[in-house]
């Protein structure tokens, strides 16, 4: 998986065009959700929490913040659409995906680029196998398959899961990882384009194309 085809100079332009645009365009937005945050409950309006990106390096990844102040601490890393660590905004932001916009700033940073495999959180990543740690060779994405099923298929599990980390990383995190895997193996404009595609159904609450439904990613 040589770094030039998965992180190339077009890529990379492209990343930055996007970034300053959408930053731009969306200002208003972005002013407006970190207003209703900060108005709503006590504490910042920015998460920011520490992802591990390619080559293994540790980068601090920004997101509206979406559940009480230190939610983190002494609770589990990851959780479902129920879990009552969560605002009344932050469901909203959730089920719009718009907690995501802060990280157009790690978009033009090249921290991310604008679609490939989630960066995942320290403790996660020493579940890797030695074939899925072959992901963090490559940048990763703001936009990926597996973050994307993991959105639409499998956050609700969590609701019941008596452990959350526990049970995500049983049933979880290694179908993902085989989604971002077989992407980035067969990484072209047109899957670039129909995850895209995906990424807003979801974020409307519609159910993914069957290329996320039925795990076609992984089956290739």
């Amino acid at each position: 998986m040589p770094p030039a085809i998965s992180d190339s100079r077009l890529r990379r332009c492209v990343d930055v065009v996007s970034a300053i645009s959408l930053l731009i365009a969306l200002s208003p937005l972005l002013v407006l959700i970190g207003a209703a945050i900060r108005l709503t409950t006590p504490g910042p309006a920015i998460y920011r929490q520490r992802r591990v990106g390619r080559e293994r390096r540790v980068f601090t990844i920004w997101k509206f913040r979406t559940m009480v102040v230190n939610a983190d601490r002494g609770g589990p890393s990851v959780g479902g659409k129920a879990d009552p660590r969560i605002t009344a905004v932050g469901k909203l932001l959730r089920g719009t995906r718009l907690d995501e916009l802060p990280q157009l700033v790690n978009l033009l940073r090249g921290e991310v680029t604008l679609i490939g495999p989630r960066p995942e959180v320290e403790t996660f990543v020493s579940y890797y196998t030695p074939t899925e740690q072959g992901l963090l060779s490559v940048r990763p994405g703001l936009l990926g398959p597996g973050a994307l099923l993991f959105a639409a298929r499998q956050s609700d599990e969590l609701d019941t899961a008596l452990d959350p980390d526990a049970y995500y990383v049983s049933h979880h995190l290694h179908p993902k990882l085989a989604l971002d895997l077989s992407y980035v193996r067969d990484r072209r404009l047109a899957s670039d384009l129909r995850l895209m595609v995906d990424a807003l159904r979801v974020a409307a609450g519609a159910r993914p194309k069957k290329s996320l439904q039925h795990n076609k990613w992984a089956e290739r």
